[in-house]
């Protein structure tokens, strides 16, 4: 049986090899830890994601607006009003701090660290949830809401504003998606390939079962298995922390149209673990503070339809 002298020694040594530089951890341990946060969520893995060297980041966008194209002459350079002339613009990201607590009691803790497991067991616990709570706040994040945490920063469904069609609380169905299409603006349909819908697990099960209906063998297989829907080339993806409470009185949910690599996620490079000790309840306490954001590249090619009614 390990005494408490053994116990408190063996649990400062494990915890010691989880801090460096100050509580930062090491350029390599921080990395790991953003990579198995993102190995572990939905959201994140679908869209581009990136540690960045401050807490402010500026996106720099170049395009062309319109023809390149002339009709030209043999020897004689285009006029400066045919030339084209690229357009640019930026997007900044800004960082907001973000901080997760674990604690873990003395009982919990002499199991593991008996085992040698402690270290591990506690990152592992952190990467989970810290992957279900970034996909959360990258759906829902809405500087509006009363909950603090979703407040932090606006999410894919907050951000997109441009381009929006109205579902009239009804199930999804196929002229929805037809009407998100048209919503496009022509330039995005390039990469029409890359592009997906993205709604909440109901809206995508209301769908499924909507073209099941049909007496068809492509409805039947709808039914007994669990492929991906889509609608022409664009795959129809159900995202489990995408609401289903937006309608007040009738239960709605929102479906996005975009390239999901269109969606930028900054990491601030640094993790920072810190460790304490509650001696009146015997815990170990870790808290963990990191620093991200996100932003839309390119607004205007994303399509949100709102009102789709989940049964």
């Amino acid at each position: 049986m390990i005494d408490n002298k053994n116990l408190m020694a063996k649990a400062d040594l494990e915890v010691s090899d989880l801090i460096a530089d100050g509580g930062y951890l090491l350029a390599d341990q921080s990395k790991k830890f953003i990579v198995d946060a993102i190995k572990q969520s939905v959201v994140l893995k679908m869209i581009k994601v990136e540690g960045i060297k401050s807490h402010t980041k500026m996106i720099p966008k170049v395009g062309l607006n319109g023809r390149v194209l002339r009709p030209g002459t043999s020897g004689v350079a285009l006029s400066a009003a045919d030339r084209a002339k690229p357009v640019t613009d930026e997007v900044t990201l800004t960082t907001k701090l973000m901080k997760g607590e674990i604690r873990l009691n003395d009982e919990t803790l002499e199991d593991q660290v008996e085992g040698g497991q402690f270290k591990t067991t506690v990152m592992n616990m952190m990467t989970e949830q810290v992957a279900l709570d970034l996909d959360e706040l990258t759906v829902n994040g809405d500087t509006t809401s009363t909950d603090t945490f979703l407040a932090q920063f606006n999410g894919l469904l907050a951000l997109a504003t441009s381009h929006v069609v109205n579902a009239g609380t009804v199930p999804l169905a196929k002229s929805h998606l037809k009407a998100a299409l048209k919503a496009m603006p022509s330039q995005y349909n390039r990469n029409r390939a890359q592009q997906r819908f993205m709604t909440s697990e109901d809206g995508e099960l209301d769908y499924r079962d909507y073209l099941a209906d049909r007496s068809t063998a492509l409805g039947d297989k709808l039914i007994q298995d669990d492929s991906a829907l889509r609608y022409g080339n664009r795959a129809i993806l159900p995202i489990p922390v995408f609401p289903d409470n937006l309608g007040g009185a009738t239960d709605c949910t929102n479906v996005l149209l975009t390239d999901p690599k269109n969606a930028y996620f900054g990491f601030y490079r640094k993790v920072k673990i810190d460790t304490d000790r509650d001696i009146t309840t015997g815990e170990w306490i870790m808290v963990a503070t990191v620093r991200c954001g996100l932003q839309y590249v390119e607004e205007d090619a994303v399509v949100k339809i709102t009102n789709v009614k989940t049964q």
